[in-house]
């Protein structure tokens, strides 16, 4: 009691002052000042414009921008009650998903979540890889190296493996292709703005990693902006093709969303591919600069949109499956992704948070949490793999469980049967994009011209005759 009452009375006479200086000095001398400044140019910018004074050099920022313009919000799942029942059991719904059908070993996984690819050196640490394998494995999905190569680590862990060949060379040849269940041919990042070079001194390796990526002691890494020795687009076109012929799993290219996404798209076409993953630029990363971050690529969403009507106009749908990836976070967010056509979605930063979960007191308040994932944290022997695996995967089934019962809502009975008409957006222009029905529009009933609902209205009719 005595030491705050010395507190307050000591605080007093200061807070006065603030106050008398804030309610009649001019702005120039008022430290109300830094308000107005602040919301001028918002905190993150006079934060970030503090750190590039610092140091002169780029920023690194984990985890991805705060800059989200996919419209996820703004579009709704259609539930039905009456004239067409929900499903009579959530828990019979289907979430089983394969990628790649037409390969010779197509991945099989339980549910429509994938981990994306989070590097081990590059990224995150050993420990924090191991976890997702783990917390993956006993969910019945997938992990990804990133951008590195097979540990022995992460191989023993993870049930599914799919392996980035990327532009950094890391992860190539046939002892370690072989071990994979799907093959990611790196070319793009949304985090990244697409691809740009990606340096890593040695001098932040540690002997493990520098083994793992077969480099020699105070030799850097460098991750390029296109794969080191292909010089035009039928190089790449022919390096997937080759990579098709000697590997039975479902080999992928993986590419940032832009705004020549059709362009990039017809490329892949010319290829054997099985799938297309399409990175957007709400994706997070452990080290990209903001500028790439914030400023460059394409929503999530209008990739996906934009990615999946090229596909279908283009009669080359069935063809690839289809992995969205870039900022998705809640079950929701899943679910809309599956019904506007994608196969899968990656995950990244929110399976890192599921992860940590309570690990993060490790951490707060004196570093924030992720030192405790990145590879070059300083807490990062402290995770609890085990732990963090459990955590994964009971997050991993929380979301399933919630949309099963979201598609018994609707009334169907596997998340790959929901498709456009399930959707419904409260933006006009957003309906129009995305072909999908707008919220403020009435329906006919069987006079409406969706030809789908309208064959669904008529079998209703005709079952309550």
């Amino acid at each position: 009691m005595l030491l705050s009452w010395l507190t307050m009375k000591l605080m007093d006479p200061m807070a006065d002052e603030m106050m008398a200086k804030t309610l009649t000095e001019d702005y120039p001398d008022n430290p109300f000042l830094m308000v107005t400044v602040a919301e001028k140019l918002s905190p993150r910018a006079l934060v970030e414009a503090a750190m590039r004074a610092e140091s002169g050099k780029e920023l690194t920022r984990p985890l991805g921008s705060p800059v989200v313009l996919s419209p996820w919000d703004k579009i709704l799942l259609n539930p039905k009650q009456l004239f067409q029942l929900p499903y009579p059991d959530y828990t019979q719904v289907k979430t089983q998903t394969i990628i790649g059908p037409n390969a010779k070993k197509p991945l099989k996984l339980a549910i429509p979540i994938m981990i994306t690819g989070m590097s081990y050196g590059g990224s995150l640490s050993l420990l924090m890889k191991m976890a997702l394998a783990k917390g993956s494995a006993l969910a019945g999905t997938s992990t990804n190296t990133g951008e590195s190569a097979v540990t022995n680590e992460e191989r023993d862990a993870a049930h599914y493996l799919v392996g980035q060949y990327h532009r950094g060379g890391q992860l190539s040849g046939k002892e370690q292709l072989s071990r994979l269940n799907a093959i990611e041919i790196q070319l793009g990042q949304g985090a990244w703005g697409g691809a740009v070079d990606e340096p890593m001194p040695a001098s932040q390796m540690g002997e493990h990693l520098r083994k793992a990526w077969q480099l020699e002691e105070g030799q850097d890494a460098t991750i390029y902006s296109r794969m080191p020795g292909k010089q035009s687009t039928q190089d790449y076109i022919k390096m997937v093709n080759s990579m098709k012929e000697q590997y039975d799993v479902p080999v992928g290219v993986k590419i940032a969303g832009t705004d020549y996404i059709e362009y990039e798209l017809a490329v892949i076409a010319q290829t054997q591919a099985d799938y297309i993953v399409v990175d957007g630029s709400e994706g997070g990363t452990s080290s990209s600069n903001p500028t790439l971050q914030d400023h460059v690529g394409l929503p999530t969403f209008h990739t996906l949109v934009r990615t999946i009507d090229w596909l279908e106009a283009n009669h080359l749908r069935e063809r690839f499956s289809v992995i969205i990836a870039g900022g998705l976070t809640t079950p929701g967010h899943f679910l809309k992704a599956l019904a506007l056509g994608a196969d899968a979605v990656y995950i990244g930063t929110i399976a890192l948070m599921a992860a940590l979960q309570s690990q993060v007191a490790k951490a707060l308040p004196q570093a924030p949490p992720v030192q405790i994932a990145l590879y070059t944290g300083k807490l990062s022997d402290k995770l609890d793999v085990d732990v963090a695996a459990r955590h994964l995967a009971n997050f991993l089934a929380s979301c399933t469980v919630e949309m099963q019962l979201a598609v018994q809502a609707v009334g169907k009975q596997s998340v790959h049967e929901l498709d456009r008409s399930d959707l419904v957006a409260v933006e006009k222009e957003l309906a129009e994009f995305a072909g999908i029905r707008y919220a403020a529009s009435h329906r006919e009933g069987h006079h409406q011209t969706d030809s789908g609902q309208k064959a669904v209205w008529r079998s209703n009719q005709m079952q309550l005759q």
